[in-house]
């Protein structure tokens, strides 16, 4: 299979990149820096993801999207990730997406995880933005393949396990690793069983 990734060099893109080179896929890794360590397996390409010209061309020559880019919570233009979100969809052309979501709209008694007290103000642009992302695709309804991938609360770097707990719209624990989210992605790649909605994992 022919993968496409948006982020490639992100936390949770090269992730993704590293677990799909391992089950044998190729892949196309796309970042505006371009940057990356070469690999076998893998074609990098510099651009943007709101470069309608380019991601029509990669739509049209992968099996599977992968969108891994994310808002800045550190000052950058965070709408910019959703007219991001929205090129990439709007040119896929019947190709298959799946992207990298947040955590903070998974519901924690009946209410997203973003509006309790608990949840880190430093986040909370960012969380707000992600779950317009996510409010976007529904509303695509079956217009486009999608899937939207939310971690656990807590994720970060740290051992691929290969297991993993799933859940839909409700946390399903406390943390994941970045590997395991990146095994749990790449199994809904390669036999679909949350075409159309969100799902989340955690350990």
């Amino acid at each position: 299979m022919k993968i496409a990734v948006y982020g490639a060099t992100g936390m949770i893109g090269s992730r993704v990149v590293a677990e799909a080179l391992s089950r044998g896929h190729e892949v196309v890794g796309v970042s505006r820096s371009g940057g990356g360590q070469p690999q076998a397996g893998v074609r990098t390409v510099r651009g943007d993801a709101g470069d309608s010209e380019l991601t029509t061309g990669i739509a049209g020559e992968v099996d599977v999207v992968v969108s891994a880019i994310g808002p800045s919570r550190t000052g950058g233009v965070m709408r910019e990730y959703l007219e991001q979100l929205r090129n990439i969809v709007q040119t896929l052309g019947g190709t298959r997406i799946v992207v990298v979501g947040g955590a903070g709209s998974l519901l924690v008694d009946g209410k997203p995880l973003l509006d309790h007290p608990a949840f880190p103000e430093i986040y909370h642009a960012e969380a707000l933005i992600g779950a317009e992302a996510l409010e976007y695709l529904r509303a695509l309804g079956d217009g486009a393949d999608w899937t939207f991938l939310s971690p656990a609360p807590v994720i970060q770097p740290g051992e691929r396990t290969g297991t993993y707990n799933l859940g839909e719209d409700s946390p399903a624990g406390d943390s994941i690793s970045a590997e395991d989210y990146a095994v749990a992605l790449l199994d809904e790649i390669e036999k679909p069983a949350h075409r159309l909605r969100r799902f989340t994992v955690a350990h």
